[in-house]
């Protein structure tokens, strides 16, 4: 009762591997991971920028703030008139860099002239070219020593409402 057992040919194919995965489209986690990086970095560019743009205003007002302190302590009225005509021309030209150059040569009464015409408060208009405004054209140049005789606290008031108000950063063009 011996049967002999035939082995039947077996024919066996090489293993397959499936396909390599694609890289396209992504899975849903990538798409999350995007979008997310990139709302990161978008947030990082706008607060950077908000940043900058108040740091602006914070150096100024701590400059502003200086020189009324030493006014206060010296009551030098020439030194006042010097440092916020500094203080402008230099704000002027952060806030209004494309016409950097423009601003820079303006003197005299085109520079009165142009801190009105970016003055933002309706009701301030031409007060640079009143005889409080008017100081910041002669007194820079006078010596040191030079007696002045002008309402100090209307010029740091006028200076103080240009300096801090709200400038645009759009194309004014220097006469």
């Amino acid at each position: 009762m011996n049967q002999q057992v035939t082995p039947i040919p077996l024919e066996l194919r090489d293993i397959h591997l499936p396909d390599a995965i694609s890289w396209w489209p992504l899975a849903p986690g990538w798409w999350i991971s995007l979008v997310t990086a990139s709302a990161i970095i978008l947030l990082f560019i706008i607060a950077r920028k908000i940043y900058r743009n108040k740091q602006l205003k914070r150096d100024i007002h701590t400059e502003l703030d200086e020189i009324k302190n030493i006014y206060q302590q010296t009551g030098d009225k020439s030194q006042l008139a010097k440092s916020l005509s500094i203080l402008l021309r230099r704000a002027s030209i952060s806030y209004y860099p494309d016409t950097k150059s423009n601003i820079a040569g303006l003197t005299g009464q085109h520079w009165l002239t142009w801190l009105d015409k970016t003055t933002h408060n309706p009701k301030e208009n031409k007060k640079f070219q009143s005889d409080i405004g008017k100081t910041l054209i002669n007194a820079p140049y006078l010596p040191d020593n030079t007696e002045l005789t002008f309402d100090a606290q209307a010029l740091i008031d006028l200076s103080e409402s240009w300096l801090l108000s709200n400038h645009k950063k759009t194309q004014v063009h220097a006469s």
